[in-house]
């Protein structure tokens, strides 16, 4: 299988070492910023790297030829449909919560703001609106008193993140499909930015 990983920072470098000791090929590795860390990372273990045209939007001629999937991880860009459509099974993405809740920016620091007992993370299909996808993969942990969004993130939902992407290429593998749950709108919430 042949990936292109969009993404930056820590969770970025963490997803591309899962993906390649999950024997799946990252042809390429397109990031906004070229002095970013997964852009190192990648340049080190010999992968292409793009930097996008447009820090917001990801377009086709930045996905790799021949690329099966489309993977962000921690990106804040949306893939244009011209680049989802250059890929075989388009994109899929991960969002620290449970979809449809908490969709957009700061979903962790949502989670404890509202005082939600139960956090978790969703691998969704890239589409034209954000985090609004049909559901590939879902899992839940619990929050723990008093625990900030960073303690639950590197706690629990980065970690289940990279699960839920491991489990999702290995469904992928097998059945030659990506498995797809419409989200029901009538739970869906949007966070608003916190600044």
């Amino acid at each position: 299988m042949r990936i292109t990983l969009v993404g930056s920072r820590h969770f970025g470098v963490t997803t591309l070492n899962m993906l390649r000791e999950h024997s799946v090929a990252v042809v390429r590795v397109v990031v906004a910023d070229a002095e970013d860390r997964l852009a190192a990372t990648a340049r080190a273990a010999g992968i292409e790297v793009v930097v996008q045209a447009n820090p917001k939007l990801v377009v086709a001629s930045e996905i790799a030829p021949d690329t099966d999937l489309i993977i962000t991880a921690h990106s804040h860009a949306r893939i244009g449909k011209d680049a989802l459509a250059s890929a075989k099974f388009g994109g899929i993405g991960y969002h620290p919560s449970l979809l449809p809740r908490h969709r957009g920016k700061a979903a962790v620091e949502w989670t404890i703001k509202e005082g939600d007992p139960i956090a978790g993370g969703t691998i969704y299909h890239l589409a034209d609106r954000m985090d609004a996808g049909a559901i590939a993969a879902q899992d839940w942990c619990f929050v723990k008193k008093g625990e900030t969004a960073r303690e639950l993130w590197e706690r629990a939902l980065a970690p289940l993140g990279l699960k839920l992407l491991a489990d999702v290429i290995d469904y992928i593998k097998v059945h030659k499909a990506l498995p797809a749950k419409v989200q029901d709108e009538q739970f869906a919430t949007s966070a608003p930015s916190l600044s």
